[in-house]
């Protein structure tokens, strides 16, 4: 819808005039949020979140919706947030309901959503799974790939940003723990090239000699700030994760903050949740350090004194239990003197047995000479040949035959299989249509029988209910209580007619009273001496009140003679 222009201004110089109206920027941005937001009104947009790290302070939440062309800025007020069924993830790709306005502040328009539904996982995150999924088949994040972080580096190696914070945090906190060189190697941590700079770092690190010019570090700390899933994407690409797993120096990855998670993470040797943190997992504290070889030092003066006190105890002990020198050393002479006297012919009774058994082995050698033996083994050698490497090249080729044809039967079967499933799909899905249409069908039917089922017993109802009678001209009799009165005995003084049109209350006199004109003993609505209701009781029925009765009906007895009354009944026509 067009907005008409503000009025326009007029100018206190005289040298310039122009028809061009002016607007002030609030009107400007008023009359652009109003034309945007009457274009549009609500809209549902399919995209994926990117930037989302939780609720702000005030609850408001505030991210971006994209595709692979553009992206749009979208927020959840908090009374909305709260109600949402599908809280915002980062990277998910969702269905967003709401309205499209403009904020002025920024001069850019948004999205204010009130509904979001799943779509699905968006692309960044598919992508990422996957390539997750190939790296874990090649082994590249087993657990006993990983190394130990040495307790005390010499140098210490970082792979960062030179002009973020990042650094900063690590050497404050590195100076903070336990002062140690460290070398930075300054690279790109997002954009284009990022990648290929940070797998450069890691490998120039470890193409360093130990003992070099350049010192080589003994651990390596691969660090970053928090950010998007595409701002960490350099940390995700193939490239940097080979290289962080190929690296022979033990790496430490904080990459982002404690929620946000990339490939290099699964890794590398170690976690940190920050690169403060990853500073802390590098280095101890010097204090505790120190601490603790003060007290390991004055433990161990302590258990060397208490060692030599009771060496020293135990040494006079022994010195007073000791016998005499000469007592100590007459059982070892006597025994030393007996063995002199019997070496002498030991030695020449053991040379002589020795001697025998040389003279038996000389006469063995002599007919069974070496050279005899070795020519056997050489014929036996000759004889054997190259048949082990025919028969082991023999045996490969009949294993390798085998292989192949167990490769055909698998792949027959596999195609077999899926071939029984799709046709199993098919069947199910067909059964599955007929028993829907069968289920409309009866639905639909028995719908009908109960509408005719319904409509046959209101019929009946209308044909036997007493309200038919009364619209053929009867009368329902009650007594006060709205009791049905059955018979002229059960007959009382107050009384109602219900006709098929309203209800009529008539009175009667009571046993002694006479009405005018009506004599005690034939009271109107009284039964006839027959017992049954005569039938001009209908007609009187229909007046107010009781009606006075005329000379012929004073005395029965001065009745002219006439038919008898003929009784009637509900059901007649």
């Amino acid at each position: 819808m067009a907005v008409p222009p503000p009025p326009a201004k007029t100018t206190a110089s005289a040298n310039t005039v122009s028809n061009v109206p002016e607007w002030s920027v609030g009107d400007l941005a008023s009359a652009l949020k109003r034309t945007l937001e009457d274009a549009f009104g609500h809209v549902r947009l399919r995209g994926e979140i990117s930037g989302f790290r939780g609720q702000h302070g005030s609850g408001h939440a505030y991210f971006s919706l994209k595709d692979g062309n553009a992206r749009i800025d979208a927020v959840v007020w908090k009374g909305t947030f709260n109600r949402l069924r599908q809280r915002p993830q980062e990277g998910l790709e969702v269905v967003a309901t709401g309205r499209i306005t403009t904020f002025p502040g920024k001069s850019s328009y948004q999205i204010v959503i009130e509904t979001l539904e799943p779509a699905g996982i968006g692309a960044w995150m598919a992508l990422l799974e996957e390539r997750k999924r190939v790296l874990a088949a090649e082994g590249l994040f087993a657990a006993e790939c990983k190394r130990p972080i040495p307790y005390l580096p010499r140098v210490v190696g970082v792979v960062t940003s030179p002009t973020g914070a990042v650094i900063r945090d690590i050497l404050h906190r590195l100076e903070d723990r336990f002062a140690r060189p460290v070398l930075v190697w300054p690279v790109r941590v997002q954009g284009e090239g990022a990648a290929e700079e940070i797998a450069a770092a890691i490998r120039g690190f470890n193409a360093l000699t130990p003992g070099g010019p350049i010192p080589r570090p003994d651990v390596l700390i691969v660090a970053r700030g928090g950010g998007s899933i595409e701002d960490l994407w350099a940390f995700n690409e193939e490239c940097v994760v080979r290289a962080a797993s190929e690296s022979a120096i033990p790496l430490i990855s904080a990459v982002g903050h404690e929620t946000d998670t990339t490939l290099i993470d699964f890794v590398s040797d170690r976690r940190a949740p920050t690169p403060t943190g990853a500073a802390e997992m590098a280095v101890p504290v010097r204090a505790d350090l120190v601490a603790e070889l003060v007290d390991l030092g004055r433990r161990q003066r302590e258990a060397v004194t208490r060692r030599l006190d009771r060496e020293r105890s135990d040494l006079r002990a022994l010195v007073r239990a000791m016998p005499d020198v000469d007592a100590f050393l007459a059982g070892k002479r006597q025994r030393l003197d007996l063995a002199e006297a019997r070496l002498g012919p030991a030695l020449a009774g053991n040379a002589r047995v020795y001697r025998l058994r040389m003279g038996r082995v000389v006469e063995r050698f002599a007919r069974h000479p070496p050279t005899l033996a070795l020519a056997t083994a050489r014929g036996r050698l000759s004889r054997i040949g190259d048949r082990p490497e025919a028969a082991l090249r023999h045996h490969a080729g009949r294993k390798g035959e085998a292989l192949a044809y167990l490769g055909r039967r698998l792949v027959v079967a596999r195609d077999g299989t899926l071939g029984r499933v799709r046709a199993e799909q098919v069947r199910s899905r067909d059964r599955l249509g007929a028993l829907q249409a069968r289920l409309a069908q009866a639905g639909t039917r028995s719908i009908e029988r109960r509408a005719d089922r319904l409509a046959g017993l209101a019929g009946l109802l209308g044909s036997l209910g007493y309200r038919a009678v009364l619209a053929r001209g009867y009368a329902l009799v009650r007594d006060r209580d709205g009791t049905p009165i059955r018979a002229a005995a059960e007959a009382t003084r107050h009384m109602t007619l219900e006709f098929t049109d309203g209800t009529v209350a008539v009175g009667m006199p009571q046993a002694g009273e006479a009405a005018e004109g009506v004599p005690p003993e034939a009271p109107a609505g009284k039964a006839s001496p027959s017992g049954k209701a005569s039938p001009s009781g209908k007609a009187s029925s229909r007046r107010s009140g009781t009606r006075k009765a005329t000379p012929a009906e004073a005395s029965p007895e001065t009745a002219p003679p006439g038919p008898a009354a003929r009784q009637g009944t509900l059901f007649d026509l």
